[in-house]
């Protein structure tokens, strides 16, 4: 066993085949098998959920459906390891044996092709008779079952809560925290959970295709910390910088009610929110850790709860990208979004997105953007500016004073203002951070673009992050306004910039009028 201690060399050539790649731990999967050298093939329903990832065309895509034999024999033809993703917390009555008949389906196929190992990820399980399960441990379990004795060797990787943002489990957790200050929880707060990291599961997963092909069996994969939900509650508020969370647990709030809660509270869906609670009223601890024999741990360890929330929160703490965090498709990055990630994944996210057909050409308008603030103003509702500004200051905040450098010219990292610049593209976009008092962090995005005829078209877009309860509700008191402060300054921009050409025009049409009638008069005095 001395050489299972290290972690296993990638085999030059192997192929992966990875289902649910649209799927949360899926989508995250691929970039690290291709990074360790493996070459990747896809099964998906809908390959153009995936054109706008980043190594979309590092793999190869089978469209097909899991249920048709004869697209995952397509699918699994030539196979070396097959990564099983498929499980959904939305299925309805009788999913268990929608989940069944998959698996089965799946476990034959895989034989027929001679798959050399199948990679299925599981729920952490206790030690209790079935039925005390939830019916989606139950069915996890049950399909890891149909894997391991269908004649392919089968690691069944089980975890329990997964943190990274885009993770179901974690956006719950997530939105619990950040819009409750005090909350009235059901009693399945104080059960005991080993939530893991999502590098650290990826590290598992990629490390399987690597297994000795006489294992067969199922490993608990778990991080450092073992918590009750409460205690993840509170250590998520203090690493995301929110204050200590009130949680009084009651006995009267059943699964369903407290499914029911959550969806109020947050925008997971209750379809989804359900069958998660439901998994909380069980105890889920690792009962081994003989994954370790096989993948060893990073040398620094499996990360903490608090590291894994920070690699969580990273994009919204950088914000280098605020189109949606869901936008983000870093490699080497898999606790942030992805583009596939549902609309409710990585936080929440406010936006005021306007557009308008400007009769003028981009430069023009680029130079309108470039030399807002300072003297030029913010070409909306200037009290409303002022006033802004003035309540900035009086909270200790740098208010309208500061200005900036150059009239006509903004480089990154300036001021403008109390904006700072983040992002300037030529001809195209300045993205502004505010740096004003408020309880989240803002950005202001103009752009240039071109539409479909070729015109001209401003995009202006107000992002706003809210930072817990507080900032949800300085969203919503500044709202009535934005009609009036944003529509404006889109309109009067739109207008300066056609002024500015007009005026370039006349400058031209001037410029050679004069210049004919010099010429004129010197022919005439010849």
């Amino acid at each position: 066993m001395a050489n299972r201690h290290t972690w296993p060399m990638p085999s030059p050539g192997k192929l992966c085949l990875v289902t649910g790649a649209t799927g949360y731990i899926g989508g995250r999967l691929v970039p690290e098998l291709l990074a360790a050298g493996y070459r990747v093939r896809v099964l998906s329903r809908h390959p153009d959920r995936l054109r706008d990832v980043a190594w979309f065309d590092e793999v190869e895509v089978v469209r097909g459906d899991a249920g048709e034999p004869d697209q995952v024999r397509e699918a699994l033809g030539g196979v070396d390891v097959a990564y099983y993703l498929l499980h959904s917390l939305q299925l309805g009555e009788g999913f268990e044996e929608v989940e069944r008949n998959l698996a089965r389906l799946f476990a034959t196929i895989a034989r027929d092709e001679k798959v050399g190992r199948i990679v299925y990820l599981g729920g952490l399980t206790p030690a209790c008779p079935p039925e005390q399960l939830s019916p989606h441990l139950r069915s996890r379990a049950e399909v890891g079952e149909i894997l391991r004795a269908g004649g392919v060797p089968t690691a069944e990787l089980r975890a329990a809560v997964i943190i990274g943002s885009g993770s179901a489990s974690f956006e719950m957790l997530r939105y619990l925290t950040e819009r409750l200050p005090a909350m009235v929880t059901p009693r399945w707060v104080h059960n005991r959970i080993q939530p893991i990291a999502i590098r650290d599961v990826l590290r598992y997963l990629v490390g399987c295709a690597e297994l000795p092909p006489d294992v067969n069996r199922t490993f608990d994969i778990g991080g450092r910390d073992v918590l009750t939900y409460q205690q993840m509650m509170q250590r998520y508020a203090a690493v995301a910088g929110l204050r200590r969370r009130v949680i009084a647990p009651v006995p009267v709030l059943s699964p369903t009610l407290s499914a029911h809660w959550v969806g109020f509270v947050t925008p997971v869906p209750a379809s989804i929110a359900k069958p998660l609670v439901e998994s909380l009223r069980n105890e889920v601890v690792c009962g081994e850790n003989d994954i370790q024999r096989y993948i060893a741990p990073p040398a620094s360890g499996l990360l903490t709860f608090e590291r894994a929330v920070a690699l969580a929160l990273v994009r919204v703490r950088d914000a280098n990208v605020v189109t949606r965090w869901s936008s983000a498709s870093v490699p080497g990055a898999p606790a942030e979004p992805l583009p596939h990630d549902p609309e409710w994944a990585g936080g929440s996210l406010y936006t005021d997105d306007r557009r308008r057909v400007v009769d003028a050409p981009p430069d023009a308008l680029w130079s309108v953007i470039e030399g807002i603030g300072g003297n030029n103003g913010w070409y909306s509702f200037p009290l409303a500016w002022e006033v802004r500004g003035v309540l900035d200051r009086l909270v200790g905040g740098v208010g309208l004073r500061r200005g900036r450098r150059n009239a006509r010219y903004l480089r990154v990292g300036e001021t403008v203002d109390f904006w700072r610049v983040e992002e300037r593209e030529e001809n195209a976009l300045l993205r502004l951070r505010a740096e004003m008092k408020m309880p989240g962090l803002a950005w202001l995005e103009l752009r240039v673009e071109l539409d479909d005829q070729g015109r001209t078209v401003y995009h202006q877009r107000a992002i706003y992050h809210p930072h817990g309860l507080p900032g949800h509700a300085y969203w919503w008191s500044v709202a009535p306004f934005h009609g009036v402060v944003f529509e404006s300054m889109l309109v009067n921009i739109a207008a300066a910039a056609e002024r500015l050409a007009l005026g370039r025009e006349w400058a031209s049409d001037a410029a050679v009028a004069s210049d004919l009638e010099y010429h004129m008069g010197d022919a005439l005095l010849t």
